[in-house]
């Protein structure tokens, strides 16, 4: 059976998880957490880096720093995990949904302008499979418009855009460590904030409103509630996990970057074949390897090769359902403008086996799998 994902694991994680437990500090903040919340401030360039229990708390997080209140909209993509939605329909506001480019399956840049109304408040771009969004005509839009851009770079870490890492160039920015990603806490995930004016007040709704981070580090001889909050930092020993893979970073970088390179060169003759497509990545982006997907003719044909992998014992998967056509997306969005790739897309893309640690042989056997359907 080759897995389609086997979450990362560093060979220190037990020790430093039990290094948390022998410390007795196994809640939130403690030593490991530091030690990873440095390590992405120094690699992406941020002011600061938050832990928190996922990357949806991270955009819940985002929402609230930036004041979305009910009537409020953000545009977006409908080809996006639940969550980009879920962070704004919570505080009232309407998702608004553009289409997608079919190269990269992120949101078309050219129509994200003639979406903004009088209501807009935020641009929400998601760097799709790493790949950044084109974020220079993003963040003009922005500017020109007053707009907050907050990234959903759950899919992005050390990945970048023209030398800045994802997450790190609009006002927030949002990584996921789920046990799918790259580099995987379990459940976890990291707010990105740009600007060192909006870290005080990320501090304490992190901290269920209280200023209890000035507290610790000695700016106040007590805390207290000085702001609505939850609480949203997760366990030092999920930390520390994390923390074991970090150090080895580039290690397993390399190794999915190997996988993803050996994916494209041998499916590269059935592009050129014109019987599927490959993943694209434009000039100045540099990706992370975080998935491998080809692009069948249709819907059909994709059905058929998930059923022919399966019976190999071969998993894969197709992606997210866009949300302009769930009933939560009816209830609280809209699509603006035709939808002439998202849906059609959606339908062809397939991703294949692809995490820290898969077997060179194995790839092979994918990709013959792949070769055999196509020329049976």
């Amino acid at each position: 059976m080759i897995n389609f994902n086997i979450p990362p694991y560093a060979p220190k994680a037990p020790e430093y998880i039990a290094q948390a437990i022998q410390n007795h500090k196994i809640s939130g903040d403690g030593q490991f957490t530091a030690l990873c919340s440095r390590w992405i401030e120094k690699q992406t360039g941020t002011a600061k880096a938050l832990l928190t229990t996922s990357c949806t708390h991270a955009t819940e997080m985002a929402a609230l720093l930036a004041d979305i209140r009910p009537g409020d909209e953000v545009i977006m993509p409908s080809y996006t995990f639940v969550s980009t939605a879920d962070a704004f329909v919570l505080r009232g506001a309407k998702a608004v949904f553009v289409d997608i480019r079919p190269d990269t399956m992120n949101i078309d840049e050219t129509k994200i302008e003639d979406a903004i109304t009088e209501k807009t408040r935020a641009i929400v771009p998601v760097h799709y499979a790493g790949i950044s969004c084109e974020m220079d005509t993003i963040m003009d839009i922005a500017a020109r418009h007053n707009l907050l851009v907050i990234e959903d770079a759950a899919q992005g870490v050390m990945a970048s855009y023209k030398g800045k890492a994802l997450g790190s160039i609009g006002d927030y920015g949002c990584f996921s460590f789920h046990e799918t990603k790259n580099y995987s806490m379990g459940e976890g995930g990291c707010l990105l904030i740009r600007d060192d004016d909006n870290v005080e007040l990320a501090e304490i709704i992190r901290e269920k409103g209280t200023n209890r981070s000035k507290f610790f580090r000695g700016q106040i001889d007590k805390y207290t509630w000085v702001e609505a909050g939850s609480s949203y930092l997760p366990s030092d020993m999920n930390a520390a996990y994390l923390w074991a893979q970090l150090e080895i970073c580039d290690e397993i970088y390399q190794d999915r970057m190997d996988t993803w390179a050996l994916y494209q060169s041998q499916l590269a003759p059935l592009q050129e074949q014109g019987l599927l497509s490959l993943p694209f990545v434009p000039e100045g982006c540099v990706h992370n390897a975080h998935m491998y997907y080809i692009k069948a003719k249709d819907l059909e044909e994709r059905t058929a090769l998930i059923r022919f992998l399966k019976k190999r014992e071969i998993s894969s998967v197709f992606h997210y359902i866009p949300l302009h056509t769930a009933p939560a997306g009816k209830k609280f969005g809209r699509f603006h403008g035709e939808d002439i790739f998202t849906t059609r897309e959606s339908e062809r893309l397939l991703r294949l086996p692809l995490y820290y640690g898969l077997e060179k042989e194995k790839v092979l056997t994918v990709c013959r799998t792949i070769q055999e359907f196509y020329h049976a």
